[in-house]
């Protein structure tokens, strides 16, 4: 297991590369799993918050030895050069992402309209699975999870962590896993705003360190989660 986030550094990201490489040298069975950290959408408008020369690093030399990747939209379009407007586009890009090397590709979030409402953000995810024979079989999932009207530090991190240990768990069954990993976001998200409301007392908006995620209290649902939230197979 070897996440990767945020950096701002050209030269770490290929040394990345590089440990990555010879620890699959070492152990063909080891997993790596890479959030492209480089921007996001604010009121429709991405722009990136690390220096633009680390796009090329990721899309060129990172991408390709990832085996699951877990960029939102925004880092899925800057990595392939292509906008999404529709859900057909989502899929699209994921193959795109899919060629240049990972074999599970999740868009964590998007800004297309939910079909259960204004209210649920949308994740997609593709799972590309080789057979013996050289045959691919391709599953494609899409999730809707409440939105959650706060601003989170580290849940880029808790997710991809958990979507590492469930693909592990359920690795050809990107549907259930995808529904634990979110499931299990939803209960550590919902516990932490409620708690962070308390602290801050009525009327008050709760402020970053009242918004710290409440990791070790949200230890069973992590660990085995109530599913509230479930996948439709595209």
């Amino acid at each position: 297991y070897f996440p990767k986030g945020y950096t701002r550094d050209t030269s770490f990201l290929a040394m990345v590369v590089d440990i990555v490489q010879e620890l699959k040298q070492q152990n063909s069975n080891l997993v790596y799993v890479c959030d492209p950290v480089m921007g996001d959408k604010w009121n429709g408008e991405g722009s990136m918050y690390v220096p633009k020369d680390l796009l090329p690093v990721y899309r060129d030399k990172v991408v390709p030895v990832a085996d699951i990747i877990t960029p939102n939209q925004f880092e899925a379009e800057l990595l392939t050069g292509r906008k999404i407007y529709t859900e057909k586009d989502a899929l699209e890009v994921m193959d795109m992402l899919h060629a240049m090397g990972p074999e599970t590709v999740v868009i964590t979030s998007s800004d297309l309209q939910a079909p259960l409402g204004n209210d649920y953000l949308i994740a997609l995810g593709s799972h590309r699975e080789t057979k013996a024979d050289g045959t691919k079989i391709i599953q494609r999932i899409r999730v809707e999870s409440p939105k959650v009207d706060a601003v989170f530090v580290g849940t880029g991190d808790l997710f991809a962590a958990m979507l590492l240990a469930w693909t592990h768990k359920h690795p050809n069954n990107l549907k259930v896993a995808c529904e634990k990993t979110v499931s299990a976001m939803q209960h550590v998200l919902q516990r932490t705003i409620k708690s962070a409301k308390v602290q801050a007392g009525e009327g008050n908006k709760p402020n970053s360190a009242q918004l710290e995620l409440r990791m070790v209290q949200s230890k069973k649902d992590i660990e085995n989660p109530e599913i509230i939230v479930n996948a439709t197979v595209l």
